[in-house]
């Protein structure tokens, strides 16, 4: 039996020398169709997300309705008890005196948004991934430094070897390289 690992290839990744060549790359690459494919930057670059064609990310609703479930399930939650399940009058105060709920409706609020941000921004950015085709390659390692980078996925639906290495040198990429693995 051969015990020959098998490679294919998983991306192409292309350096670009400016940030204005990095976001004419990712314009191209959005003009072409392509969605699996990311840019790196040693710092952020403003109008990126819409070079890159990437739409308002949903974090922001889905942690506001948490905190409002939270808060508003914290304070259900106490009203019920102090009216409801076991009323005392105490000091001749009402059955629900709100500014006493205020912190823990308050904590309940921020603890569950938080939370929500954290699995939301996780799932939405498809963590954890444990290794990545960009890996592979040595250049890379100066993308943290004072390097632009553009990484396509053979994944992607308009994948096409020569294709895309064609498209990335004429929108300006260079040292361009084909990353394989098993």
């Amino acid at each position: 039996m051969n015990n020959e690992i098998v490679k294919k290839t998983q991306a192409i990744l292309a350096e670009f020398e400016t940030p204005t060549a990095l976001m004419k790359g990712a314009e191209a690459l959005r003009d072409a169709g392509y969605k699996k494919f990311d840019c790196h930057s040693p710092f952020p670059i403003h109008g990126m997300d819409k070079a890159m064609g990437l739409k308002r990310s949903p974090l922001g609703w889905m942690v506001g309705l948490a905190a409002f479930i939270g808060a508003s399930g914290a304070l259900t939650l106490q009203w019920w008890t102090s009216t409801i399940d076991y009323p005392l009058v105490i000091s001749g105060k009402p059955l629900f005196s709100f500014q006493a709920y205020v912190p823990i409706t308050f904590a309940l609020g921020v603890v569950l948004s938080a939370g929500t941000a954290l699995i939301g921004m996780l799932a939405l950015n498809g963590l954890p991934r444990f290794h990545h085709p960009v890996f592979y390659s040595d250049r890379f390692a100066r993308f943290s430094n004072d390097s632009f980078f553009i990484s396509v996925e053979a994944a992607d639906k308009n994948f096409h070897l020569d294709q895309t290495k064609a498209l990335l040198e004429q929108s300006g990429g260079k040292n361009i390289e084909i990353l394989e693995g098993e």
